[in-house]
């Protein structure tokens, strides 16, 4: 018996001692991660990062059981932490909608979206058709708040459906046009063309001079997130991510295919309603629609340093092709996505020497990918981060900075990207009549470099 007891002792310890080689390091491991996540809420808070600009995950805490299953499935790996055992918003900025955090949740404890848009003062007041506050004048895309292709497409469906239906049986009387859209990126084209289905009377004005919207101020060979969507009636988008070349191409498709009527280099400046009808005034010419649909996007005119020598030739607002330059000083201002691509793409490209000046101490909105890409860069030397610095003067052949502390610096420099975000065009959405959430004027917050 005794023998037996022994036995059984031997086998519980050796168990036990199992069991504690297994769970105390686990513990420990949950520990230093709760710890981790606790910490980056704290910094997030300080700098702002913790509040998004467009969707975010809502984590409904009386569900939510603490697993972490959500931000071990964001593809981002910033924006999602667990602490005091609910799952919280980090890095707000970084989110752009996958939804697979949504998915993996074992409880259903999340839902990726706006939130409450009454307090949001960078959306326009949108109801379920997304109809702004003046009737008849509707908005998709990135300027309601959502980002990814596949929100667009779906929103621009979504607006021709409701405004076929709404006005099936009213006559235009003398109106030549059911509908005008304003932008010819994803949303406007896939408005467009289910417009074509359904025998509405529309025209796309784009102020640039070739499709795309958005897209055009991308880097060559940039991988655009998608998420598979059907786009009636061309057909399916059905990967992940292609290269802005690859959907520019799509888009060149569906307006030849469908014979879209799109206007480029039409800027549309004033849309007001008139005698039943809405006019559009571009500086080439006017357009009466029925309705209107804005698929402007956020990104509007491209933010100045307004610094001395910003308008040297040596300055521009957006990067299309790296392999053009070889054997060159170079500087990206700007510490987001595309500010980051940029400076990869350049330094790949004719060892070129890179710098890149961001105000802040390190980056805090990019890409899990790109912060990858980014950093393996600056630990082969090819790029050289000036964190915590800013543009003071731009001249024939240097750049003067300001880093922190004061000190000067003075680079050499043959050409300048200023890549700090746009300018949404709020002002002009509120000067036709159109609502925002919150007591405050919509700001530019977004963008800011």
């Amino acid at each position: 018996m005794i023998a037996a007891e022994k036995e059984l002792y031997e086998v519980w310890s050796v168990a036990l001692i199992a069991v504690a080689l297994v769970f105390v390091p686990y513990l420990a491991m949950f520990r230093r991660r709760r710890s981790h996540d606790h910490a980056r809420k704290l910094e997030a808070s300080v700098l702002g990062v913790d509040r998004p600009v467009a969707q975010y995950p809502h984590v409904d805490p009386a569900v939510c059981i603490g697993c972490g299953a959500c931000a071990r499935a964001c593809p981002e790996g910033d924006v999602l932490g667990v602490v005091g055992g609910v799952a919280v918003v980090i890095n707000g900025l970084r989110c752009v909608g996958h939804g697979h955090c949504a998915t993996a949740c074992p409880v259903g404890a999340i839902e990726v979206g706006l939130g409450d848009l009454k307090s949001r003062t960078d959306v326009p007041l949108l109801d379920d058709d997304l109809e702004t506050s003046v009737p008849g004048i509707y908005v998709a895309g990135e300027l309601s708040g959502l980002a990814l292709i596949r929100n667009a497409v779906e929103q621009g469906r979504r607006v021709v459906d409701r405004i076929s239906a709404a006005g099936a049986s009213a006559p235009r009387r003398g109106v030549p046009l059911d509908l005008a859209i304003v932008g010819a990126g994803p949303a406007g084209l896939a408005a467009a063309l289910r417009a074509s289905r359904l025998g509405l009377q529309c025209v796309v004005l784009e102020r640039e001079a070739s499709l795309g919207g958005t897209l055009l101020h991308y880097p060559r060979r940039k991988l655009v997130l998608t998420r598979p969507v059907e786009i009636d009636p061309w057909g399916t988008l059905d990967r992940d991510e292609y290269a802005k070349e690859e959907l520019l191409d799509v888009f060149a498709d569906m307006v030849a295919r469908f014979r879209i009527d799109v206007r480029f280099a039409h800027d549309v400046n004033d849309v007001h309603r008139h005698d039943g009808f809405f006019e559009l005034r571009t500086p080439q010419a006017s357009f009466a629609a029925r309705s209107v649909l804005l698929a402007l996007g956020r990104r509007g005119a491209p933010r100045r340093l307004e610094v001395p020598g910003e308008d040297l030739a040596k300055v521009t607002y957006r990067l299309q092709d790296a392999a053009s330059y070889e054997r060159q000083r170079l500087l990206v201002v700007g510490g987001g996505d595309s500010a980051v691509e940029a400076a990869i793409g350049l330094a790949r490209e004719g060892r070129n020497q890179v710098h890149l000046s961001y105000r802040r101490e390190k980056l805090l909105r990019v890409k899990r990918k790109n912060q990858e890409a980014f950093d393996k860069l600056v630990g082969r030397g090819r790029i050289q981060p000036l964190y915590g610095s800013e543009v003071e003067r731009i001249t024939a052949d240097a750049v003067d900075l300001r880093l922190a502390g004061g000190e000067a610096r003075r680079i050499e420099n043959d050409y300048v990207f200023v890549l700090v975000g746009g300018v949404p065009p709020f002002d002009f959405l509120r000067r036709i009549g159109i609502h925002f959430g919150g007591s405050a004027a919509p700001t530019a917050r977004e963008g800011a470099g």
